[in-house]
Parts: structure tokens; C-alpha cells; sequence
């Protein structure tokens, strides 16, 4: 069975959500994410229509389900802190609203950090203004990101995102994105996948689960740390990552790559194709690197 399986990709000025798609068709995806502008600045260009209905009919031509397409929110929001309240919550409304007008239903946040304020002021200051930004009408679906445990972020374990959730009022507009690499991380052993599933649909609910970011780990188990690593090269390995994406109660969420380029300096380059392959395939690519580099550097893809 051929996964919903995707990475992040670009959204340029030039081509936009057109480019997103060609690119993730570039890569033999059928699904993909992308940020509608740098994640650490506020810059956002208009959205264009033109670009959007052309995007749309590609999609269609190439049986790519918008359902199944991600938009991740910016990094520089922050709902758990009371620092720049009102400039959070304006820009996240300002996001819902372009994600709405891209026809993508599924935007991932990552909770924030508190920054010294507590952890039950984080989650309580994260409630309060996800309730502000929910419209009755909307129909984009909020998925918090499980996190890594860096600092103080809010979100490393699934209690603190079942006490946001709880809190939220519009309960059909919210759900979770799950990243393996943060799962790692924050001291879950992926290896157990059908362990930590029990778990959460005992603490949430498995229907809650509406992405899943795919990512290997630069570090050890409850490293706290988020270094994301190239499938099968890391801590989680091959086999551990390849049961999660066939995993049979996970069918019918889309998959996101979210690993690192291969290369140094200039000559970096995405691994999506490639690894796309390994996990469709079901089989480990120990030259992975190796084949990127030459499949870029040499002009193989031309």
C-alpha cells in the first residue's frame, strides 16, 4: 500500500503553493508542507489566487487530496508566554485566514514555552488564545506538535497537550501533529510505537492524531534536545521509522518528512526523494548520502 507520505517543502514568492506541489511531485510525493513565509520573521506576501487555482487543479491531476496537505505555523509565535499577547494571537488569525484562503484544512503550532512563567500559566495563557482565534465558520483544524522538552516549551508529554485540549472550546478544531524526533526526545521510546499508542489513546484519543512529522534523532532517548537526523541514520533507525508509517491506525494521516539536507556549505541538498523511496519501498538505502549528493552535484536529475 503506497503511504501518505511527504516533506516540507518551498513556498516562493514566484510561484508559491504551485511551486509547493511541483516540488513535492519532484520528490514522488502525495502530500507535502510548507510555511507561507520565513517561520522566524513576520514577512508574508499576499496570497495569490491565480497561483492557488493553479495548484489546485495539479493537485487534482496528480491525486494529490488537499485534505492531506499541511501548512506548519511560524516559530516566532508564542501562545504560552504573556510577552506580545496581542501580536501572537493578531498573526496567528492573520495565518488561519491565509491557510483558509490556500484550501489547506490542517496547521501545525507548536505549543510554546513558557519562559519562566509555569508550566500551568503556559498551558492556561495557550487556551486562552487559542479560544480567541477559533472562528464558529473556520475550518482549518489546529494540530499541536508534540515537543522535544527544550527550555521550557509546553508540550513534551501528552498530559500538558490533553490539558490544552481540554481547555479548548471548539473541540472540532483542534488535534495533534506527532514528531517522532521530539517523541524521542522527550523520553518516548518510538521503538514501542503500539506501547506509546495505547498510551495515547488512552490520555487523547488516536482520532486526535491529524499529521505525523517522520524524523530520525541525532540523540539519545530523553535527550531533550531536537536534532533532527536522515531516516535510518539516527537514534530511532530504520526499522523503528518504517513500522510508524505503515503503522495500520495511522493509514489515513499524512506522513512529513521534515529531515536534514545532505551536503556542506552550498552544496546541500533535500533528501525527500530518496528517502520517500526507502520508506515506500521498505527498504534501507545505506549509501543514502552518497547517491543525493551525486544525483544533485552530478546533474542526474536533469
Amino acid at each position: 500500500m503506497r503511504e501518505i507520505l511527504g516533506s516540507h517543502v518551498s513556498f516562493s514568492k514566484e510561484k508559491q503553493m504551485l511551486g509547493s506541489v511541483l516540488e513535492a511531485l519532484s520528490y514522488k510525493s502525495n502530500t507535502f508542507m510548507f510555511y507561507t513565509g520565513a517561520p522566524q520573521n513576520t514577512t508574508r506576501m499576499p496570497i495569490n489566487p491565480e497561483l492557488t487555482l493553479l495548484a489546485h487543479n495539479l493537485m487534482n491531476k496528480e491525486n494529490i487530496n488537499i485534505e492531506n496537505v499541511v501548512v506548519h505555523a511560524p516559530y516566532i509565535i508564542n501562545l504560552a508566554n504573556d510577552k506580545n499577547k496581542d501580536f501572537n494571537i493578531s498573526f496567528l488569525k492573520e495565518e488561519l485566514a491565509r491557510v483558509e484562503s490556500l484550501g489547506v484544512s490542517k496547521l501545525v503550532l507548536h505549543p510554546g514555552s513558557h519562559v519562566g512563567l509555569g508550566i500551568d500559566q503556559g498551558i492556561q495563557n495557550i487556551i486562552d488564545a487559542l479560544n480567541e482565534v477559533m472562528l464558529d465558520d473556520g475550518k482549518v483544524i489546529i494540530c499541536l506538535e508534540t515537543m522535544a522538552g527544550k527550555g521550557s516549551e509546553v508540550g513534551s508529554c501528552l498530559e500538558e497537550i490533553k490539558r490544552i485540549i481540554d481547555g479548548v472550546s471548539k473541540k472540532d478544531k483542534i488535534g495533534v501533529c506527532i514528531d517522532t524526533c521530539h517523541l524521542n526526545d522527550a523520553g518516548y521510546e518510538m521503538a514501542e510505537f503500539d506501547k506509546f499508542l495505547q498510551e495515547f489513546d488512552s490520555i487523547i484519543g488516536i482520532s486526535n492524531i491529524k499529521v505525523v512529522h517522520v524524523n530520525d534523532s541525532k540523540n539519545d532517548l530523553g535527550a531533550h534536545k531536537d536534532r533532527h537526523e536522515n531516516i535510518g541514520y539516527g537514534f530511532l533507525g530504520f526499522d523503528t521509522l518504517l513500522k510508524i508509517v505503515h503503522h495500520p491506525k495511522l493509514k489515513d494521516v499524512p506522513k512529513i518528512l521534515e529531515t536534514p539536507y545532505v551536503g556542506t556549505g552550498k552544496d546541500q541538498y533535500p533528501p525527500y526523494l530518496f528517502e520517500i523511496e526507502m520508506l515506500q519501498s521498505d527498504k534501507f538505502n545505506e549509501n543514502l548520502q552518497t547517491e543525493i549528493i551525486s544525483y544533485y552535484k552530478d546533474g542526474k536529475n536533469k
